[in-house]
């Protein structure tokens, strides 16, 4: 279909769209349930000393995360696709009722490979949640209220970033660690049941063929996807880059992307569209949120190392430094429609990257080894950037589609972010190390130096390798903001072909 004209579908609403009874208790719903995905991350963090102690498994406690992570990357698009074809309730309470099925599992886990085995199950739902929920928030309003639930939904990110950590500490103080799982499964009930009463998706006509689910390219983009974000995650960590492992990994990879494309261009209606890529305004999207994903490791991975390292606070402090830009993205983002009613989206998602490349490039220039306000006043000015760039840009693609297009589209915007981290993580873990070990002239990597300045061992030559090799990780970042900001320019149109609702 086109992206211009008059969208024929109409958008599913909580019955009647005036009925703001109905409309609220889907959005209680679906905040409920982007809370389960939110908080997942930060709350399993806390408990891995407990975790790794019951069960053991040190080696490959890792995988805990990276399992996780895995299965809702590769899932987006499919889940995108299904919700385009069977409508979002199935999708969302099929995905909710597989990650509490998973939240229970790990909670009876008996063994780390259990855990891990059943992470991955709850990652198989998280998939649905993330991508379903953002899906249905623009079938829910129009474009010029779109922004309401979009900020509502950054600010649940927002607060599970501060709250997780804390909550899963109590928890793994005063009950067990086992509870951090079976939190879940209330939470994810109510939501369950919101859903279930509340959401009814308008009646669609009857298509003139029976929907032909393209189960082949879904099975080959997740093993696609599953190898090669293997080879990433997992290069430079458990095996060397240059190993057989990794040439293996990566080898694999790229045979089942000839595979994927093979597959995709046969099907009658393939997971990952062609037009997904030939839409400039999808792809300007795609490439731009992927640089996103790419700049976001530097703070959300080295930050905490350099100012628990380099400024030497503790723990609690360092995650308050992080934090910090959670509070002024939500509000930044809240606020930027009435930027992008006036310049654009692209204009004004080019604005906030411009802002955050200068921000990141500024982060190398503070003094060593500095005060913490310094980097927290940086993260402040860098939430309240990338919440004029990344609100807009979600927002502004998802209103040049037809909704049985926003499920795929919203889905393809969420896996190139995600893919966008793990590159991430493996090239600037890359850097670091590179740096580290230019600077102290050996083998060092980050892990084994902040090892050695916690056990009270180290020295001023060792902060000061710490802070060079974050220094060069955010001078990359601000090269994949600069780079986010030449896609927009080059590639964007200069006016999204929105649709009219």
């Amino acid at each position: 279909m086109g992206q211009g004209g008059t969208e024929t579908q109409p958008a599913a609403t909580a019955g009647d769209p005036r009925d703001s009874r109905r409309r609220g208790a889907v959005v209680a719903a679906l905040m409920l349930a982007m809370a389960l995905a939110a908080l997942d991350s930060t709350i399993v963090s806390t408990a891995v000393p407990q975790i790794v102690g019951d069960l053991g498994g040190f080696s490959v406690f890792s995988w805990l995360f990276s399992g996780y992570l895995l299965a809702v990357t590769v899932t987006l698009p499919v889940y995108g696709k299904l919700s385009d074809t069977f409508g979002r309730k199935p999708v969302l309470i099929a995905g909710a009722a597989l990650f509490l099925l998973g939240s229970l599992l790990c909670a009876v886990a008996w063994n780390m490979g259990s855990l891990i085995a059943f992470r991955i199950v709850q990652g198989l739902g998280g998939g649905a949640l993330q991508g379903t929920v953002q899906t249905l928030a623009a079938d829910l309003y129009p474009l010029k209220e779109r922004p309401k639930i979009q900020s509502k939904l950054s600010t649940v990110w927002a607060v599970s970033a501060v709250a997780g950590p804390g909550v899963g500490g109590l928890l793994v103080a005063y009950a067990d660690w086992r509870w951090i799982f079976l939190v879940n499964l209330p939470v994810g009930a109510l939501a369950l049941w919101l859903i279930v009463r509340y959401l009814h998706e308008p009646k669609r006509e009857a298509p003139e063929r029976r929907p032909r689910v393209d189960w082949a390219g879904a099975l080959a983009v997740f093993a696609c996807g599953g190898v090669l974000l293997t080879a990433l995650v997992q290069g430079g960590v458990a095996w060397p880059w240059l190993s057989a492992p990794s040439m293996a990994l990566f080898g694999t990879g790229l045979a089942l992307v000839a595979v994927v494309v093979l597959v995709e261009r046969r099907a009658a209606e393939p997971i990952i569209p062609g037009w997904v890529w030939r839409r400039r305004t999808i792809a300007a999207v795609n490439l731009a949120l992927g640089a996103l994903g790419l700049l976001m490791v530097a703070p959300t991975v080295f930050l905490p190392t350099y100012a628990q390292s380099v400024l030497g606070l503790a723990p609690v402090a360092a995650g308050f430094v992080l934090t910090i830009w959670t509070l002024s993205w939500p509000v930044s983002a809240a606020l930027s429609q009435h930027v992008y009613r006036r310049i654009g989206f692209r204009n004004t998602a080019m604005l906030g990257m411009g802002a955050a490349a200068l921000i990141l490039a500024a982060f190398p220039f503070l003094p060593y080894p500095g005060q913490a306000w310094q980097p927290t006043l940086l993260m402040l000015a860098l939430g309240a950037a990338l919440g004029l760039f990344q609100l807009p840009l979600i927002v502004g693609v998802q209103s040049t589609v037809v909704w049985s297009e926003r499920g795929t589209t919203t889905a393809s915007v969420l896996f190139c972010r995600q893919t966008g981290q793990t590159i991430g993580a493996a090239l600037f873990g890359a850097v670091a190390n590179g740096v580290l070990s230019a600077r102290l002239g050996d083998a060092s990597d980050l892990d084994s130096v902040t090892r050695t300045l916690d056990s009270g061992a180290g020295s001023e030559p060792l902060r000061r390798a710490i802070a060079d090799a974050v220094h060069a990780v955010y001078l990359g970042a601000a090269g994949a903001a600069a780079l986010a900001f030449l896609v927009l320019l080059l590639l964007a149109p200069r006016k999204f072909p929105v649709i009219t609702e």
